[in-house]
């Protein structure tokens, strides 16, 4: 993207993503200093990248999440562990699969469903103590999330690290969810959806809005200037074509299987591109080929037949 694309997607930045950006900003790096991360496992890249460099202290480097470093979409796996802790009814959680299954089929995020969902996520943790939802979080990843990492991108996670660089997820996922991830993966922290508090008790809204398109740009510069970071040295991973406004603020942009806008505008501007799904099918829009087919298969029949009997 050039620059004079970039300041106009500069300009647009409400008020709001700024808000956003800023108090993702703040709780991770709030959380990074209150929990080390975990030991991370030795993975290394099949084909080790041309960067990042080794002891560069004002690098570092920001990955999204959802079908980037983890198939499907994380809010979708955690209503999954919620509605098994009866936090909802049955009639949420259809409304969850068809989200997710559209997700998966699609390869790309739908606005409206992700809208839906943060929605419901809001009044379902309203009254809850912030505690108790990290606790789950945790039960949360190990069931549903462990399983869904691509190794890939940890790998090129894991570059970072390995050259002394900070790692932080960015993602429209509460951050508690990011954070846990994070932690489990062994990067430094997350930047992630900011839901308000109070006493430890979740209002049911949200501190600006969700942490998505313009606004992850607006955390990531926050952050980086909380860390006197140079952006132009930074990295930036995406499967998303929602992404193009943080994957353009950073010097290292990555597509990593990415959808099929961002797939265009990289090879347009030049960005490097990674693809860790297998097959045909896979390539084309984005379902993980190998153990997820089967929970897919039997999400989307589900879904299907839930769509149908309300027609």
């Amino acid at each position: 993207m050039g620059a004079l694309g970039w300041l106009t997607r500069r300009r647009s930045a409400t008020a709001r993503s700024v808000l956003a950006g800023e108090a993702a900003a703040e709780a991770a790096r709030k959380s990074a200093l209150e929990a080390p991360a975990e030991p991370s496992a030795a993975v290394r890249p099949a084909e080790e990248p041309e960067f990042p460099v080794v002891g560069d202290a004002r690098a570092a480097a920001f990955f999204d999440l959802d079908n980037t470093v983890m198939q499907g979409a994380a809010i979708f796996h955690l209503g999954r562990g919620l509605y098994k802790r009866h936090f909802f009814q049955k009639r949420e959680l259809a409304r969850f699969a068809w989200q997710q299954t559209w997700f998966r089929l699609a390869g790309v995020e739908d606005p409206a469903h992700m809208e839906d969902a943060r929605n419901s996520a809001l009044s379902i943790v309203k009254g809850h103590r912030v505690s108790e939802l990290m606790s789950i979080g945790e039960e949360i990843y190990d069931e549903y999330m462990a399983e869904r990492i691509w190794p890939g991108t940890r790998a090129l996670a894991q570059a970072h690290l390995d050259a002394g660089q900070k790692v932080w997820l960015v993602t429209a996922a509460p951050v508690e969810t990011a954070t846990i991830i994070a932690r489990r993966l062994g990067l430094t922290g997350a930047l992630g959806t900011v839901a308000e508090s109070v006493g430890g008790v979740y209002t049911g809204r949200l501190v600006g809005e969700p942490l998505h398109g313009p606004a992850k740009a607006e955390a990531v510069r926050a952050l980086a200037a909380a860390e006197r970071l140079d952006l132009s040295r930074c990295a930036a991973y995406s499967d998303s074509s929602n992404d193009i406004p943080m994957l353009s603020i950073v010097g290292h942009p990555y597509a990593i299987n990415p959808d099929a806008r961002l797939r265009r505008h990289a090879r347009e501007q030049g960005w490097r591109l990674r693809d860790y799904r297998t097959g045909r099918k896979a390539a084309r829009i984005g379902i993980p080929a190998a153990a997820g087919v089967g929970a897919l298969a039997g999400g989307a029949a589900a879904a299907v037949a839930v769509h149908r009997r309300r027609r």
